[in-house]
């Protein structure tokens, strides 16, 4: 038996060495794969990026109006309005920012012990814990902000900045939750208790181990909770009560004028940081992401 069972365990194992081993002719070689997400990085780009060419034209166009495809008079008066030094452009921006930052870092501080917990470990009450986390986003934002608004006013709260990130993270937090919960469940908890065998305390666990696994992950849960809260209007215009005024506020508030040119830039400007974000996000994803076990 011994004689027998000896040969079988380099015919095994010689093939999937070579295999592994073979530059470029792996089916899943990380070169090819790079290539090709950042060819789709590009498509998706651009598909992202030509309906907004309407809006370009239509901010440096003088009396632009449909059917005409392209203006007949060209000027820069909408972009010196809406980047004038003394306008609401600018302490819109800072405002939309801070907010924005401040509801995704509370919201990743919050996800990432729930979406390690929701991700890993299978407990009674799962399913309905996952239906609360969705609940908010299937509700019209209006009636989330009606039904907090009472609550917040009590706690004197409303038209302050400190409410609407409060009210902000109703709908941030799911995504970035959901999101982290399904990157947590492609961890493997062995390649951290490997290093603690090792003797890495905590610490060096999470900065050497789990960090670099959950980086694209997170990176996506970080774009997603910022995106949310950059784009929220129904929910700062109500618990801000008009003190607090984003760039989505902003924006409304110039469609309602009546200035095309004015509002086609404001929406172009609107939608630059959420743009950058995406690029930034797509190639920390696809080109930055750090192998864990061999495996990207």
């Amino acid at each position: 038996m011994a004689t027998s069972m000896t040969p079988a365990t380099p015919a095994v194992d010689g093939p999937r060495r070579a295999s592994v081993g073979t530059p470029g002719r792996h089916p899943t070689d990380p070169t090819g794969r790079r290539g090709l997400n950042r060819v789709l990085v590009v498509v998706l780009l651009s598909l992202l990026l030509l309906p907004l060419l309407p809006l370009a034209l239509s901010s440096i166009g003088q009396g632009y109006f449909y059917p005409q495809v392209l203006p007949e008079v060209v000027g820069d008066r909408a972009w010196r309005i809406v980047l004038a030094a003394d306008g609401a452009t600018w302490p819109a921006l800072r405002d939309s920012a801070l907010l924005a930052g401040a509801v995704t870092l509370l919201a990743v501080v919050i996800g990432l012990p729930a979406g390690r917990a929701l991700g890993q470990y299978r407990f009674r009450g799962r399913a309905l814990v996952e239906f609360l986390l969705l609940a908010p986003v299937l509700v019209p934002p209006i009636a989330v902000a009606i039904g907090l608004h009472g609550a917040l006013l009590r706690l004197g709260l409303t038209g302050s900045m400190t409410g609407v990130v409060l009210v902000h993270l109703v709908p941030v937090l799911p995504y970035v939750v959901l999101i982290l919960a399904g990157t947590f469940a492609n961890l493997d908890p062995a390649y951290e208790a490997q290093a603690r065998s090792l003797g890495a305390g905590p610490v060096a666990v999470v900065r050497t181990v789990t960090l670099p696994a959950i980086a694209p992950g997170l990176a996506t849960a970080t774009f997603f909770g910022f995106l949310v809260s950059w784009g929220q209007y129904a929910l700062t215009l109500v618990i801000g009560g008009g003190q607090v005024v984003t760039l989505p506020i902003l924006l409304f508030a110039s469609a309602a004028g009546g200035d095309t040119a004015v509002t086609s830039a404001l929406a172009l400007f609107t939608a630059a940081p959420a743009l950058l974000l995406l690029a930034i996000n797509a190639w920390a994803v696809t080109g930055r992401a750090v192998p864990i076990g061999g495996v990207r």
